[in-house]
């Protein structure tokens, strides 16, 4: 039986529901996007240039938002197998360490991220009518969400499912 969630983790529950839907969404539409590069080389002959730097900056989004929830959900960056080997004590200061690397990890990606979309903002992107810094949008945004999860965790403690019903 799994413990009650505290009122301190719940806040972060409808950001982490809009990350996994836009993730979802995402993968949809970069599904899409993979479709019509297929039907328009092989049925059109007519191979449109922007559909592999679109499905790109979909994929993008859709792996850094979904990695978000997974540092949040404590299955990405928490060395699970490690962990659970040590002693509670060393179990703990791993808990501690691993979320510690999480937010550096994501407060790395939003900042250098964030660089790279300025700088190349002004030059278009190669196929598609774009600003080039779209490409680093992912990195940006889902560096910050990392950062804000990964702090959840330490200031809330591990993850508890939302209880059904």
């Amino acid at each position: 039986m799994s413990e009650p969630r505290s009122a301190g983790g719940r806040w972060l529950d409808p950001l982490a529901s809009a990350c996994m839907i836009l993730a979802a969404v995402a993968l949809v539409v970069m599904t899409l996007v993979q479709a019509w590069q297929v039907f328009a080389r092989y049925v059109l002959n007519d191979s449109p240039g922007w559909t592999e730097p679109v499905a790109l900056l979909f994929m993008s989004l859709a792996v850094m938002l979904g990695s978000a929830v997974a540092v949040r959900r404590e299955s990405h960056f928490a060395f699970l197998t490690l962990r659970d080997a040590m002693p509670k004590p060393l179990n703990m200061l791993s808990r501690v360490l691993a979320r510690l690397i999480a937010a550096a990890s994501g407060a790395t990606l939003m900042v250098l991220g964030g660089q790279l979309m300025l700088d190349d903002w002004a030059v278009p992107l190669a196929g598609a009518q774009l600003p080039s810094g779209l490409k680093f949008v992912g990195l940006c945004v889902g560096g910050a969400l990392i950062l804000v999860f990964a702090v959840e965790r330490l200031l809330t403690g591990d993850y508890v499912p939302k209880q059904e019903g």
